[in-house]
């Protein structure tokens, strides 16, 4: 008798997963092993036994019986033999009654693709806020045909292989008898109608990719690497199935003078020894323009002042960040007689450290 394999296993998630997580991870096997994707064997086993998982554990109470008793707390107490009992022909008996049905399946409505664009944008963008205009190639609709892939005019025909129906009975023999299996009909692919005229833009498919032209909005305070979604922007449906979303993630660019930390703001402004000692009165560029600062004397290199709601805005609620200035003192590389002189006198009127003195802690 086999083991029935752990529902987490078979999603690839762990025990405490959360609901979001669980549902990602079905959505990635489910279209990896999809029959209409995946024409390897096994792919049809394996994609039920991934529904099998998604849809205990997508539903809270089913969850929480599974997590206590495991498969017997969905299954009853004999749910697990009765699950892998080999059942022989009567695989067969249940595909004459749900065979048909399985097949209509195939025909729903199926959601678009999601698409991905990456957006780079500016410090000052980024914080505060601003439109963009991006092109995005992605399958609509055809127009000229209006996405019925027939040529304008013209109707789709009644499929001559089943008859309209969707599906096709196959005849199978085994030791219980003579049992009909119903499937999916090869030539309309379950629609019940094959397109005879197609359209000449699209060659029957009804979908055509197309470029199009989408404004983004960009709230203040975007973070390098965040993602938004739009809804409904991505590829179109088939069978007149839900568009797809287009997924944006922003880069910002570096800046010539800011480095963001968090929601601050960090600028080095260099001073010479004299403003560091003497102490001065200088302006400093922020990101809304020039802003007065006040370095007291004696400053040293590395010292950090704070301009309030200087930097970067909140997302998505009030305040701001602020502007942090952090000093260097600059050393002069050449000098003129007359500043060597002063500096030599200035030099000369300091007390100098004696020989084998300890250095101040």
């Amino acid at each position: 008798m086999a083991v029935k394999q752990d529902y987490y296993e078979i999603l690839g998630v762990a025990r405490d997963a959360t609901d979001e997580e669980i549902k990602r991870a079905f959505r990635r096997l489910a279209f990896q092993y999809h029959p209409d994707h995946n024409h390897d064997s096994g792919a049809a086993d394996r994609f039920k036994e991934i529904n099998e998982a998604y849809e205990c554990l997508s539903t809270p109470e089913k969850r929480a019986s599974y997590d206590r008793y495991g498969h017997a707390g969905n299954n009853g107490d004999f749910g697990q033999d009765f699950d892998n009992f080999n059942f022989g022909g009567f695989g067969d008996i249940f595909d004459t009654f749900f065979g048909a049905a399985n097949a209509r399946s195939q025909t729903k409505a199926r959601r678009g693709e999601d698409l991905r664009c990456d957006i780079a944008i500016t410090l000052e963008e980024a914080a505060f806020g601003c439109e963009k205009e991006i092109e995005v190639e992605r399958t609509e609709a055809c127009e000229l045909c209006r996405g019925t892939g027939c040529k304008p005019g013209s109707q789709p025909s009644r499929c001559p292989t089943c008859e309209g129906a969707g599906y096709v009975r196959r005849v199978q023999q085994n030791i219980f008898g003579r049992f009909v299996n119903m499937v999916t009909c090869g030539r309309c692919g379950g629609e019940g109608k094959v397109i005879t005229d197609p359209c000449e833009k699209c060659r029957g498919t009804g979908r055509q990719k197309r470029l199009r032209n989408i404004v983004v909005e960009i709230s203040p305070g975007i973070a390098d690497g965040a993602h938004v979604r739009l809804s409904g922007e991505g590829g179109a449906g088939d069978r007149g199935g839900q568009a797809g979303d287009l997924y944006i993630t922003f880069a910002v660019l570096p800046h010539e003078l800011f480095t963001r930390e968090g929601d601050d703001v960090l600028y080095e402004l260099p001073v010479n020894f004299a403003q560091s000692a003497l102490g001065d009165h200088v302006e400093v560029p922020t990101l809304e323009g020039a802003a007065k600062l006040k370095i007291p004397a004696g400053s040293q290199t590395g010292s950090i002042f704070r301009l309030k709601n200087k930097g970067i805005p909140h997302l998505h609620k009030g305040g701001r960040g602020d502007q942090l200035v952090k000093l260097k003192v600059v050393t002069p590389e050449s000098l003129t007689d007359e500043q060597r002189k002063l500096l030599k006198a200035l030099s000369e009127s300091f007390s100098r450290p004696k020989k084998g003195a300890k250095p101040p802690a």
